[in-house]
């Protein structure tokens, strides 16, 4: 009976034993598998293989641009475009929700788009809690993914550099050009300004659009008076950017725009009744004279505020990226059944739309 005694208490130490490695693995595993961020997750895609990592070293030129699943033809345009106008390897993160993955990867992979490289990424909007209120003006500058911009160095992404693209671009020059500009030093971004192209003035006057601070923030607000800020100041767009990553970490460059974000969801020190929404102005105010200014070529805006103004031809040729960020769009951005994207996503015939001939 002693005997049969110990024989249980050895056999009950060894799979205490047991147990104690057990957990003692998994615990392990547990502290040293990489942790996803709060906010963004990588989903994973087949093209070409499914756990496709990039780095620096494989020469590549990173886009990073929206997929909404009701602008879905926009998105796909634009990187079309970016695609056919370049003999680069370009690395496309296509930023969404969980929703439009399936959509987004159907685009891709049942038309001509199928042979580029890229990753679909998951935004989580929830990151905007108490940053972002309702604003009936213009809905659409609302939607959660134009502030994806914002939150880069928190994409799943391996780059010192990226280029940033709204979903309602058409890029006709060669993107690697606008990715080599050398950035200043101390500059986490290259934009182009609102005043520097001769070319646009007369349209912009025409349609009322604006091209200073003044058209942005609210500056009988006196959180806005204690920046310093001239008025009378240029701005610039946000919608087409070259980014250093290093150096956006480096100055908290999102921790500053979520402060902005905050500031004008308790005081409401801008909104989307002004020009550029509420995505732009915190951009305005975190990157004020800290920015190198990009080739105006390659941010041709305006398009798309008026039915009536247009640019003349000789210059839309001449133009290296055109940007719909007007309210009336020249194409319908979500646009079309699979079988008839490759027609649509395709720049040569979007041609007679910029120009006016259909």
């Amino acid at each position: 009976m002693a005997l049969l005694r110990k024989i249980n208490n050895v056999l009950l130490v060894l799979l205490l034993l047991m147990f104690y490695l057990l957990l003692h693995n998994i615990l392990l595993k547990a502290s040293t598998r990489p942790k996803l961020s709060d906010h963004w997750k990588t989903l994973r895609n087949a093209a070409p293989v499914p756990d496709m990592r990039v780095s620096e070293e494989d020469n590549v030129i990173p886009v990073i641009i929206c997929a909404s699943e009701e602008r879905m033809g926009g998105t796909m345009a634009a990187i079309n475009s970016v695609y056919s106008n370049t003999d680069a390897s370009v690395f496309f993160y296509i930023v969404t929700f969980r929703d439009a993955v399936k959509l987004t990867r159907q685009y891709i992979e049942r038309t001509e788009l199928k042979g580029i490289k890229y990753k679909i990424l998951e935004f989580n909007p929830m990151v905007l809690r108490g940053k972002v209120k309702p604003d009936s003006s213009r809905p659409d500058l609302l939607h959660p993914l134009n502030f994806v911009r914002f939150y880069l160095p928190l994409l799943d992404i391996n780059h010192k550099r990226v280029i940033y693209l709204d979903d309602d671009v058409i890029v006709q020059g060669d993107i690697k050009d606008l990715f080599h500009i050398k950035l200043k030093p101390g500059h986490a971004a290259a934009f182009a300004t609102d005043c520097d192209l001769p070319s646009t003035h007369e349209m912009v006057r025409s349609i009322g659009m604006q091209t200073t601070y003044m058209g942005f923030l609210d500056y009988r607000k006196q959180e806005i008076k204690d920046l310093g800020i001239n008025p009378r100041d240029c701005s610039f767009n946000p919608g087409v950017f070259v980014a250093d990553i290093s150096e956006w970490k480096k100055q908290k460059i999102t921790k500053q725009l979520e402060k902005w974000m905050e500031e004008n969801f308790r005081l409401n020190i801008y909104s989307s009744a002004m020009a550029g929404g509420v995505a732009t102005p915190p951009m305005l105010i975190v990157f004020h004279d800290k920015y190198t200014t990009l080739d105006p070529l390659w941010h041709v805006r305006h398009l798309g505020w008026s039915p009536d103004a247009r640019y003349s031809e000789s210059f839309l040729q001449e133009a290296h990226l055109l940007h719909w960020n007007g309210p009336f769009q020249t194409m319908e951005l979500s646009c079309c059944s699979l079988g008839s994207v490759g027609e649509v996503v395709h720049p040569r015939p979007l041609r007679k739309i910029l120009l006016g001939t259909t």
